[in-house]
């Protein structure tokens, strides 16, 4: 093979090297977004991959997330380029000539740790850690053993402050939530004894520690005359390695606007995968807070259209059950200069004949003030009940530009664009006398009793920002 020929394939210089030098028996690579961890954790499947009787996995937590673009899709470029590997796409598993295997797949449910009982890996690899639970992480760490090579678990990923993770590399992260830099790497030691994490800065005090219990595990013809080097197999060594998407000069030069990308999110968000702040948390007035706000008196000329979306409810108030879910309707407009207006708010608690006629009496009036340019959703909830709800509403809106929508994502993930344009003062709002029960809702969210005003204001916002034409603004 000529040299140009040749293909290269290595870690960029820095803290994905950092991640693939490690003699960690655990490293957990993580941070922000962007900065290089899921390649990471392809190259190091290449480590032992040609070598017989290995045997190594990497877990995404859905099987979903390892297809279309996913660590299976990207690792077709990789792992092809070993001559006489063979590919299984249904299994997602590449077998080396030398009969060397890496497989892909998935813990979705708790109980899908059981499938692998009696396996053995050599390595085990974990993308989005924080993704799997905890029981499920030492379930696996059972399996990790090898002929092949020295086993060994590696991870990557991203800030998750209520995670187990959290607390799992607490030592590495400063009191602020952001990584210790001179700690980055460095390597501690636990020994985990009825579902608890003993900590020490070296393998030989964990066994002084903990002699007698170890010891009381096994016959005394089961270890090896020297002690010491029969219980440093219960301790394992541990690193934490910080990510940062400054360090992924490749992304940043191939995509520069991927950084923007990150800088848009809301604040929590942006936190934790632009910043790598492992202890910000969802926490009411971190998505919205009245000073995000500004108030008009009146709409500028130059609105281009109008979206009235409905979060649905039935109930009303009773002893038992004083302030249940509203039904909420949120007017949103957009102008021609990307900025949005919240228009008009409807609110009510009551039986699904006041909510129909709240709904119909709306859109009547909507049409009348704004004419075509309206667009009206009502979301369709899970199940053929609300599939059935969702399509009586549509026929008692004919003659209107309604839609109905079925909610995608976590109520968190869908208000999170709404939140980040009304950060740098692109949402404002219209005065009324409907502020006020606004602007609390919004600021209780996400922990507030109710959310319905930010459900429907996110669908609107998002229903208004598909395939704008606008100028995006972000925080400097």
């Amino acid at each position: 093979m000529s040299k140009q020929e040749v293909k290269v394939i290595r870690p960029q210089d820095g803290r994905q090297t950092d991640f693939l030098s490690s003699s960690a028996d655990i490293a957990i690579y993580g941070g922000s977004a962007g900065g290089g961890k899921s390649f990471a954790l392809l190259l190091e499947g290449m480590r032992h991959y040609q070598k017989k009787g290995f045997v190594g996995v990497v877990f995404r937590r859905d099987s979903t997330q390892l297809r279309d673009g996913g660590l299976w899709t990207e690792s077709q470029e990789l792992y092809s380029n070993f001559a006489g590997s063979r590919m299984s796409d249904v299994a997602m598993t590449w077998t080396s000539k030398e009969g060397g295997i890496l497989k892909f797949t998935h813990l979705q449910h708790e109980k899908d740790k059981l499938t692998h009982q009696g396996k053995q890996y050599g390595l085990i690899g974990f993308d989005e850690l924080t993704h799997f639970s905890q029981s499920q992480f030492f379930y696996l760490l059972s399996r990790n053993r090898s002929v092949a090579c020295k086993p060994y678990i590696r991870a990557t990923c991203n800030p998750d402050a209520d995670s187990w993770v959290a607390e799992f590399i607490d030592w590495w992260i400063g009191a602020d939530g952001f990584a210790i830099p001179e700690r980055s790497g460095k390597l501690r030691y636990f020994y985990r004894s009825e579902g608890v994490i003993h900590w020490a800065d070296t393998a030989r005090e964990l066994i002084d520690q903990f002699e007698v219990p170890i010891r009381s595990l096994f016959d005394k013809s089961d270890w090896d005359a020297d002690f010491y080097d029969f219980a440093k197999n219960m301790i394992k060594s541990v690193t934490f390695i910080n990510s940062s998407i400054f360090d992924n000069k490749i992304l940043l030069k191939s995509n520069p606007d991927y950084l923007a990308s990150l800088q848009a999110q809301d604040k929590v968000n942006r936190e934790r995968l632009l910043n790598g702040n492992w202890k910000i948390r969802q926490s009411a007035g971190m998505y919205f807070k009245e000073e995000y706000f500004p108030f008009v008196p009146a709409l500028p000329k130059n609105i281009v259209s109008y979206c009235r979306s409905w979060d649905l409810a039935s109930s009303e108030p009773t002893p038992t059950n004083p302030s249940p879910d509203a039904t909420t309707g949120v007017l949103m407009a957009k102008d021609s200069d990307g900025y949005f207006y919240i228009v008009d708010l409807k609110w009510l608690q009551g039986t699904p004949a006041r909510v129909k006629d709240l709904i119909l009496n709306t859109a009547v009036r909507d049409k009348e003030k704004y004419g075509n340019n309206l667009t009206i959703t009502v979301p369709q909830d899970p199940g053929q009940a609300g599939k059935g709800q969702a399509q009586d509403l549509i026929r008692m809106l004919s003659g209107f530009n309604a839609r109905s929508e079925r909610p995608t994502g976590d109520k968190v993930t869908r208000a999170s664009a709404l939140s980040a344009q009304s950060e740098v003062g692109n949402v404002k709002v219209l005065t009324g006398e409907w502020n006020n029960k606004f602007i609390r809702e919004m600021e209780s969210f996400p922990e507030g009793k109710h959310d319905d005003i930010v459900d429907a204001a996110a669908d609107a916002f998002n229903n208004l920002s598909v395939n704008r034409r606008v100028k995006v603004r972000t925080l400097d």
